[in-house]
């Protein structure tokens, strides 16, 4: 029994001495032998490293940042090479994140598993990535149509580069109000439709639940929203 108490007393001491942190990002880089690994976010409008890590043979990286509310952080990668850094975005909540990725295609093949409102984001993303294909398709052939010199199809094009504009707007709006309970909705009316109609910025902003309210893009939200009004 003696040996026992020991043991939890010892336990107890090496628990409470270890830092707690509101969030872990850990992971592994698949193929990287040297480089830095850098924890970023937005502070002030500007982008600050909170954390890094220096990777010399082992590709797998531990990360800490303070967090009192659902945030949006970046994961970057300094490859020690003159070509600029890459960088995974992620919406990360207090706990543990893991972030599993490779060094040939850092971005695109992140595999994020962390908070549930990570999860929201990727669906919106997923959706979304269709309009930005569809917007990117236009280009081409507002190019060959401006090319070619015909006027008409060159404004056939111009509306329906509007008309998809209005239908992305429209799906960020509905996917906001159907998230109303997750700090994804201000985010996304912040970075994705902040030039949209008053009346639309302020139905979400209305249907928001009290703690995303409160939340760190549900408070620069509303100020963003109150610095509208008062230029009216």
């Amino acid at each position: 029994m003696k040996k026992i108490s020991v043991l939890l007393v010892l336990l107890l001491i090496f628990s409470c001495g270890k830092e707690q942190h509101d969030l872990t990002v850990i992971g592994n880089i698949k193929g990287l032998k040297k480089g830095s690994v850098y924890l970023k976010k937005v502070k002030d409008t500007a982008l600050v490293v909170v954390d890094s890590i220096a990777i010399s043979g082992n590709s797998q990286f531990e990360l800490h940042s303070d967090l009192e509310s659902p945030e949006v952080f970046f994961l970057y990668l300094d490859k020690n090479s003159k070509s600029e850094d890459d960088r995974i975005l992620f919406f990360a909540d207090k706990g543990t994140t893991e972030i599993n990725t490779t060094l040939k295609n850092f971005v695109f093949d992140a595999k994020i598993n962390g908070s549930k409102q990570q999860k929201i984001l990727e669906e919106y993303r997923m959706i979304v990535s269709r309009f930005n294909e569809k917007n990117l398709n236009l280009i081409k052939e507002s190019f060959e149509a401006q090319k070619s010199g015909d006027t008409s199809k060159y404004n056939s094009i111009q509306n329906e580069f509007d008309s998809l504009l209005k239908r992305k707007y429209l799906y960020t709006v509905n996917f906001a109000l159907n998230n109303k309970d997750s700090e994804v909705a201000p985010y996304l009316a912040l970075t994705e439709i902040y030039n949209a109609q008053i009346k639309y910025l302020d139905t979400i902003n209305v249907s928001l639940t009290t703690e995303v309210k409160n939340s760190k893009y549900g408070k620069e939200f509303q100020s963003f929203i109150d610095s509208i009004k008062s230029k009216e």
